[in-house]
């Protein structure tokens, strides 16, 4: 229910936020006497794209430590949390990135990384994670998700959506100004033709937007595997604890942290899956390099 009731929080905050700042800066009028103005509809899409991308990206901290429940232990006298936060500690100064802050969640096992600076990122591991796996295999994978944070995953994931959002805008109401002018022959203002249009592809060109950021989140799950590598010096840890999770049911994580977590989707939702299968990370692990 709080997942459910965050998001539709968080969608109706961004919503109203892009909308103020689209008419601030005027870039909503873009329907002119003579057509459309393609300058003004693209700075509204660029708002409206990158915006909504934006914001979730700055919020990101919050809203992971809110959906998951997840408590920080930096400072935590429990022996188990110290360890946590020593190797976290140790692991972010060979990555050359600042001490995140580090959680730990009930649940399933599973582990993510979030937040908008490198340098002040979140951390967060599972209990399910510290208690299946071995202390060598739950490094492994906090180095994995220190190696997010220092390639900088959450920006690029972050640009990459926000380039594909603006199009996505801007294309659904190209097309549907021609359908309803052209096709149409609609004269008078915006007909029922624009406004069909532009719903159905905002839909459609959204979900192949959404397969393109989920091949770009693949391929950044391989770089992490073998960042974990470089920090831990050898491939066996992360190995041992990608052949773990794939013997497990990986915890469930809320959609606003899924793309940084340790494990993901996959079956028919391939193409929408955040996460490559196990089997093909391990495999590229184990290629000679």
């Amino acid at each position: 229910m709080k997942r459910v009731l965050l998001f539709i929080v968080t969608n109706l905050a961004v919503m109203l936020v892009l909308g103020v700042v689209a008419s601030l800066l005027g870039v909503n009028r873009y329907l002119t006497a003579n057509g459309l103005n393609l300058g003004m509809l693209l700075g509204f899409s660029l708002v409206i794209g990158f915006g909504g991308a934006i914001i979730s990206l700055l919020i990101s901290k919050p809203m992971a430590k809110w959906s998951t429940g997840a408590q920080i232990i930096n400072g935590s006298n429990d022996p188990t949390h110290r360890w946590i936060v020593g190797v976290v500690e140790r692991l972010a100064m060979k990555a050359n990135i600042g001490m995140p802050e580090v959680a730990i969640f009930e649940g399933a096992p599973n582990a993510f990384a979030t937040g908008a600076f490198r340098n002040s990122a979140l951390v967060a591991v599972s209990t399910g994670l510290l208690q299946s796996m071995s202390r060598e295999e739950v490094e492994a994978v906090i180095g994995h998700e220190i190696a997010h944070v220092a390639n900088g995953d959450m920006v690029t994931l972050t640009l990459i959506q926000g380039v594909m959002n603006t199009f996505v805008v801007f294309l659904s109401r190209v097309i549907g100004y021609f359908i309803d002018r052209v096709v149409l022959r609609n004269e008078r203002g915006l007909g029922v033709g624009y406004f069909v249009t532009t719903i159905v592809l905002d839909m459609v060109l959204g979900v192949l937007a959404a397969i393109i950021v989920a091949w770009f989140s693949r391929q950044r799950e391989y770089r992490a595997d073998a960042g974990s590598v470089q920090l831990m010096g050898s491939k066996q840890p992360m190995i041992n604890a990608l052949a773990r999770l794939g013997g497990v049911t990986p915890g469930v994580l809320p959609q606003t942290v899924e793309a940084m977590g340790i494990s993901g989707k996959g079956g028919v939702m391939a193409l929408l899956a955040t996460h490559p299968p196990i089997e093909d990370r391990i495999r590229a692990l184990q290629q000679p390099r």
